[in-house]
């Protein structure tokens, strides 16, 4: 148990994570359904004494990838690494705006307004593969 403690700890320190991102990376190296149970346990724990959470880690990952991407890649990705809705939708409310946000990262991008259809559609896919709505 202290080994895994100890992993926990170690992995913590480093940068934040999701309770579902621990569990899968560390349920690999367990070896039984009793080790299961104790890494349940003691992620419990961690997120009682406030080690871990999920909405610390949604706000993080907003504040680092918001100059980046828009709301629904955000959403997305939050998604896919266990966040529950209510925690994206609590740390997405605190977005600066949308357009402004993906004018800044079109601007870093091109610099300059489409000169034909063509460079028009190659802009709004960018933006959309970013994550900014049309």
């Amino acid at each position: 148990m202290t080994g895994l403690r100890d992993k926990v700890l170690n992995l913590l320190a480093r940068r934040e994570y999701t309770r579902a991102e621990l569990w899968q990376r560390l349920v690999r190296d367990t070896t039984n359904e009793f080790e299961q149970q104790q890494l349940a346990a003691l992620l419990d724990d961690y997120q009682a004494r406030g080690w871990l959470s999920d909405r610390r880690f949604a706000q993080a990952w907003v504040n680092s990838h918001l100059r980046r991407h828009g709301s629904l890649r955000l959403r997305q990705d939050l998604a896919q690494r266990g966040v529950s809705r209510e925690d994206i939708t609590e740390a997405l409310a605190t977005l600066p705006d949308e357009l402004s946000r993906a004018r800044e990262v079109w601007q870093r991008k091109f610099g300059q307004l489409p000169q034909d259809q063509k460079e028009y559609a190659k802009q709004m896919r960018f933006l959309a593969s970013r994550g900014f709505a049309f």
